[in-house]
C-alpha cells in the first residue's frame, strides 16, 4: 500500500487537501471519488512531499522559474476548470479556488485576472480573449459557443481533450525525430574530429617518410588542411544561407512555396501531410461539436492551420461553401487533402454526422502518423548508418592505405 496526496474540491466549494492510501494511483482515485469529492489533481506522497521542499527551500529555482504560463499549465487549467464547472460550481468561486491551488506565480496572475474580469461583469470568452497568446481564436470560440449553448463544462472538458490528443501527437512526432538528429550530430562531431585532431597526426608521420602519398590520402590531408585553415570560409557561407533562406521564409511567397514543396517531399511529404489532415480534422469537427456552424467554423480553422498551401486552398472552399456547394466536393478539387479524408468528410455531410466523422479522420490520421513516422525512420536509420560508415570507413581507408605504402617501402 502507498500513500497519496491530492487536492480536491467538495460539492459546496470547499478545497481539500488530504492523503489517501491504496495500491495504486487508480484505486486511490476511486477512493477520492467516493468521498464526493472533486479530484484536481494527486501523486504519491512523497512526490508531493519532495515538490513542496522544493518550492518553499529552492531560491535558485525560484530565481529560474518560468515568468510565463506553459501549454501544459494551460491544459491543467482547462481540465480543472472544467471539473469544476461540471460539478456545479458558480465561475468565479471555480476561480478563486484555481487561484489558490496555483503552482507558479504567473499561474496565479493568469487565473486573478481571469478572475477579476468575470467578476466585473465579462463571459468567460471575453475574459479569454484579453489574452490571445495564451487562448487562440480556436479556444475563446469554443468558450463562446458553450456559454451561448449552456454547455460551458462540457465544452471545457472536449477543449481539454483536444489539448492533450495535440500535444500527445507533437510529442510523438518530436520523440520519433529526436534520435535521427542525434544520430547525425553524433556523426558530424566524429567526423569533424578526426579530420581536425586525428587526421594531422597522421600528416606529420607521412612527412617523415618523404613517399608519395595514394591520391585518396592526398585528397583527405588538403580536406584536412583546409578545414583548419580555411574552415571559417565554410561556416560564414552555411551562416549566409540560413540568413538568407530565413529571410526568404519570412515572405508569403517564399513560405508558401516552401510548405507547398513540404506536401511533395519524399517520405516525409506524406507525413507532413497527415499531421495537418489530423489536427484540421480534429479541430474543425471539435468546433463543429460544440455548436459552431460550418462556415464560421471554417474561417477559424483556416488560421490555425500551419501549412500555408494547405489553409490558402480553404479560401476556395469557403467561397463555394457560401454559395451552397457543399464542403467535400471542393476539398476534394483542391488536390491537397487525401482522398480517403475527403470521402469520409462526404459520408458525414450526407449524413448530418460531419462533426463525428471529423474526429474519426483526426483518429485515423493520428494512426497514420504513427505508422508514417515507422516508416519514415526505418528508411533514415538505416541511410543515416551507412552513410557515417562510408565517411568514417573513406576516412580510415585513405590513412591505412598510404601507412601500408609506407611499410612496404621500409620493408
Amino acid at each position: 500500500m502507498a500513500l497519496y496526496a491530492f487536492d480536491a474540491v467538495r460539492a459546496n466549494g470547499e478545497a481539500v487537501s488530504a492523503q489517501v492510501e491504496a495500491a495504486s494511483e487508480a484505486e486511490a482515485v476511486e477512493r477520492v471519488r467516493e468521498q464526493g469529492l472533486i479530484l484536481l489533481k494527486i501523486q504519491t506522497a512523497a512526490s508531493a512531499a519532495f515538490a513542496s521542499h522544493e518550492k518553499k527551500s529552492s531560491t535558485l529555482g525560484r530565481l529560474f522559474a518560468s515568468k510565463k504560463v506553459s501549454r501544459e499549465q494551460i491544459v491543467a487549467f482547462t481540465r480543472d476548470l472544467a471539473n469544476l464547472i461540471g460539478a456545479g460550481l458558480p465561475l468565479d468561486r471555480a476561480f478563486e479556488l484555481l487561484v489558490g491551488l496555483a503552482d507558479t506565480a504567473p499561474v496565479a496572475a493568469l487565473l486573478q485576472d481571469l478572475r477579476d474580469r468575470v467578476r466585473s461583469g465579462k463571459s468567460l470568452s471575453q475574459a479569454l480573449a484579453e489574452h490571445p497568446k495564451l487562448f487562440d481564436r480556436l479556444y475563446v470560440n469554443m468558450v463562446r459557443a458553450g456559454e451561448a449553448s449552456g454547455t460551458l463544462g462540457p465544452v471545457l472538458a472536449r477543449i481539454s481533450e483536444f489539448q492533450e490528443r495535440s500535444a500527445e501527437l507533437r510529442s510523438s512526432v518530436q520523440s520519433s525525430l529526436m534520435y535521427p538528429i542525434v544520430l547525425v550530430a553524433v556523426a558530424v562531431v566524429a567526423v569533424l574530429t578526426m579530420l581536425f585532431f586525428v587526421v594531422p597526426k597522421f600528416e606529420s608521420t607521412f612527412k617523415q617518410f618523404g613517399k608519395a602519398l595514394p591520391p585518396a590520402t592526398e585528397n583527405l590531408l588538403a580536406l584536412s588542411h583546409w578545414l583548419r585553415s580555411d574552415g571559417w570560409m565554410l561556416l560564414i557561407g552555411l551562416v549566409a544561407i540560413v540568413i538568407l533562406v530565413r529571410g526568404r521564409l519570412r515572405t508569403p511567397q517564399g513560405q508558401l512555396n516552401w510548405h507547398r514543396r513540404k506536401l511533395t517531399l519524399p517520405v516525409l511529404g506524406d507525413l507532413f501531410s497527415k499531421i495537418e489532415v489530423a489536427r484540421f480534422a480534429r479541430t474543425l469537427g471539435t468546433l463543429l461539436g460544440n455548436g459552431v456552424s460550418l462556415l464560421p467554423a471554417l474561417t477559424i480553422v483556416k488560421d490555425t492551420v500551419d501549412n500555408r498551401a494547405l489553409a490558402g486552398s480553404l479560401d476556395g472552399v469557403l467561397t463555394r461553401l457560401k454559395a451552397g456547394q457543399g464542403f467535400a466536393r471542393p476539398l476534394m478539387e483542391t488536390g491537397l487533402y487525401p482522398k480517403l479524408a475527403v470521402h469520409m468528410v462526404a459520408v458525414g455531410e450526407e449524413t448530418g454526422r460531419l462533426d463525428s466523422m471529423l474526429v474519426k479522420v483526426a483518429d485515423v490520421y493520428d494512426q497514420e502518423v504513427n505508422t508514417a513516422l515507422k516508416r519514415a525512420l526505418g528508411l533514415l536509420e538505416p541511410v543515416l548508418i551507412l552513410t557515417l560508415a562510408v565517411v568514417v570507413g573513406g576516412i580510415i581507408y585513405a590513412l591505412m592505405s598510404a601507412l601500408l605504402g609506407l611499410t612496404e617501402f621500409t620493408g
